[in-house]
C-alpha cells in the first residue's frame, strides 16, 4: 500500500456525493440573516470583539452620515505615520520599538528599549541541532509549511509548553518573535539547497543587530546589506505587524487562545490562517501581475496601451483569468491604505539605489490608473485605492528577497501582533468563542442497510 498523492477515482467520486449533499441556497443566508464571512451586506465586520492594540479608521461621520475617509491606522492610539516618521526621523530601526509599544501599550524609554532587545536577543535560539533534525529533514517547498511545523516542534522542547499563565505566555511569545527569522530563513536555505541544489548556507544571528539587519545578514552569502536596505525592510515589518483584531490570523490567534490551548497551537494556526492566498499572499500575485504587464506592454509609458491591459485582466482575458487587479482595494480601506503612502515614501528612493526606475514608474502609473479603470468597468464609486501588498512584492524583489519567503516576512512582522491579541484574550475573557450556526438539514428516518 502506498502514500497517496493524487486523488484516485473512488475519492472523486466520493467528492461528488459530498457536494450533492452539503451545498446551501443562498437565499437562506439572506432569509436567516446569517453574514456571509462574518460582514455585512456593506462589507462591513460583525463586532465580534474590543481590542486596544489598533485601530483602523477608514470612515468618518459628515452631516449624520457616515463616508469613506483616508485610512488611518493607530498602534495603541499612536498614528502610524507619527510613528515611522518618529524612529524614522531619529535614524533608529522600528521594529524592536513598535513591538514593545504593541506588547506593553506604551513607547519605552531608551533603557527599556535596550531592555527589551537584550531580552529578544537572549530569547534569539534553537535548541541544539534543531536546525539539523527539524528544518533540515524533510524541508518542504513551502515555507510557511516549514515555519508551521517548526513551531508545532518547539512545543516539544518546552518543558512547560502548556503552561497558559501570563509570564510564561509571555516567555513563549518573545523568543518565537525572536526565532521566527532564523526559523524561516533557515527553512528557505534547506529548501534552496535540497530541491534547487543550491549551496547551503547558515548564518548565526548577530546579537547586536536589528531584527531586519539579521534577517538581511542570515539570508545573503556574503552576509552583507546595505543601510537604505535594512532601513525599508524594517519599515515593511512595522507596516505589517499589526492591523486591528478582526483580520483572518489575528481572529484565529483569538479563537484558538479562547479555547485555553497552548501557545504553539495558537501560532501554529495564524501561519495557517496567513498561509491562505486571501490573507498573507497577494503581493506575489502583485509581483507575477507586474511581470506579465511588462512583458505584454508595449510601451510602459503609453497610459492608453496600460488601461487596455488592465481592462484585459478585468475580463478575464489576461494574466492568470481570475477578473483581479491584485494589490487594489480592501476590506476596510478605500479612499487611501495609510500603509501603502508610507512605504511608497521609501520605494523611489530604493528603486533608484538599485537602478529599477523604470519599474518604479510604470509601478506609479499602474496605481494612477488601475483605480479608474476598476470604478469604470465595476461601477465601484465608493473608490479603490492601492493596498499595502501593492508595492511590498516589489520592495522584497529589490531587496532579492525570494519569491518564497515574501509570506513569511509577512509572519516574522504579524507575530508580534499575534502575541499581543493572544495575550489580550488572556488577560480579558474566559469565555471560548463559540459562534451560532443554523442547521437546516431536514429531518429522515434511519433505514437499515438493507433497505437504503
Amino acid at each position: 500500500m502506498s502514500f497517496k498523492m493524487e486523488p484516485t477515482p473512488e475519492i472523486i467520486a466520493l467528492t461528488e456525493k459530498c457536494k450533492a449533499n452539503t451545498g446551501i441556497n443562498p437565499e437562506l443566508y439572506k432569509k436567516y440573516d446569517v453574514k456571509k464571512g462574518l460582514r455585512d451586506v456593506n462589507g462591513n465586520g460583525v463586532r465580534a470583539g474590543l481590542t486596544r492594540i489598533s485601530t483602523i479608521i477608514a470612515k468618518e461621520e459628515v452631516n449624520g452620515e457616515s463616508v469613506p475617509c483616508a485610512g488611518r491606522l493607530y498602534f495603541r492610539g499612536i498614528d502610524i505615520r507619527e510613528l515611522t516618521n518618529g524612529f524614522n526621523s531619529e535614524g533608529r530601526f522600528g521594529f524592536e520599538e513598535t513591538a514593545y509599544l504593541i506588547l506593553y501599550g506604551k513607547l519605552p524609554t531608551a533603557e527599556e528599549l535596550e531592555n527589551f532587545m537584550e531580552v529578544l536577543a537572549d530569547s534569539r535560539s534553537l535548541p541544539k541541532n534543531f536546525v539539523r533534525d527539524v528544518i533540515m529533514k524533510a524541508p518542504s517547498k513551502d515555507m510557511m509549511n516549514t515555519l508551521a511545523r517548526s513551531v508545532l516542534t518547539l512545543y516539544a522542547y518546552d518543558k512547560n509548553s502548556d503552561d497558559t499563565s501570563l509570564d510564561n505566555v509571555m516567555r513563549q511569545c518573545l523568543m518565537l518573535i525572536a526565532v521566527f527569522p532564523m526559523l524561516s530563513v533557515y527553512g528557505y536555505h534547506a529548501y534552496n539547497h535540497y530541491y534547487k541544489d543550491k549551496s547551503l548556507y547558515i548564518h548565526r544571528p548577530d546579537s547586536k543587530l536589528s531584527t531586519a539587519e539579521n534577517i538581511l545578514r542570515m539570508l545573503r552569502p556574503d552576509m552583507k546589506y546595505t543601510e537604505l536596505e535594512a532601513q525599508v525592510l524594517d519599515i515593511a515589518l512595522v507596516l505589517h505587524m499589526d492591523h486591528g483584531g478582526g483580520n483572518n490570523s489575528t481572529f484565529t490567534t483569538h479563537v484558538i487562545s479562547s479555547s485555553g490551548t497552548d501557545t504553539y497551537s495558537v501560532m501554529a494556526a495564524a501561519l495557517g490562517s496567513l498561509k491562505g492566498p486571501k490573507h498573507g499572499g497577494a503581493n506575489i500575485k502583485v509581483v507575477r501581475m507586474f511581470q506579465d504587464i511588462w512583458k505584454n506592454v508595449h510601451d510602459h509609458k503609453d497610459e492608453d496601451e496600460i488601461k487596455d491591459y488592465l481592462k484585459k485582466i478585468l475580463h478575464k482575458e489576461a494574466f492568470d483569468k481570475s477578473g483581479l487587479i491584485y494589490g487594489f482595494g480592501h476590506a476596510i480601506y478605500s479612499v487611501s491604505d495609510p500603509r501603502a503612502l508610507i512605504f511608497k515614501q521609501f520605494v523611489e528612493k530604493l528603486a533608484e539605489s538599485k537602478h529599477r526606475m523604470p519599474e518604479y514608474e510604470l509601478y506609479s502609473l499602474i496605481e494612477k490608473l488601475a483605480p479608474e479603470v476598476i470604478g469604470e468597468e465595476r461601477k465601484i464609486y465608493k473608490g479603490v485605492s492601492a493596498n499595502v501588498d501593492f508595492y511590498s512584492g516589489f520592495v522584497y524583489s529589490m531587496l532579492e528577497l525570494p519569491l518564497e519567503l515574501y509570506t513569511p516576512m509577512f509572519a516574522i512582522a504579524r507575530i508580534v501582533g499575534w502575541s499581543a491579541h493572544r495575550l489580550e484574550e488572556l488577560i480579558n475573557v474566559d469565555k471560548i468563542i463559540r459562534p451560532a450556526y443554523i442547521g437546516i438539514q431536514e429531518n429522515t428516518d434511519y433505514k437499515p442497510i438493507s433497505d437504503r
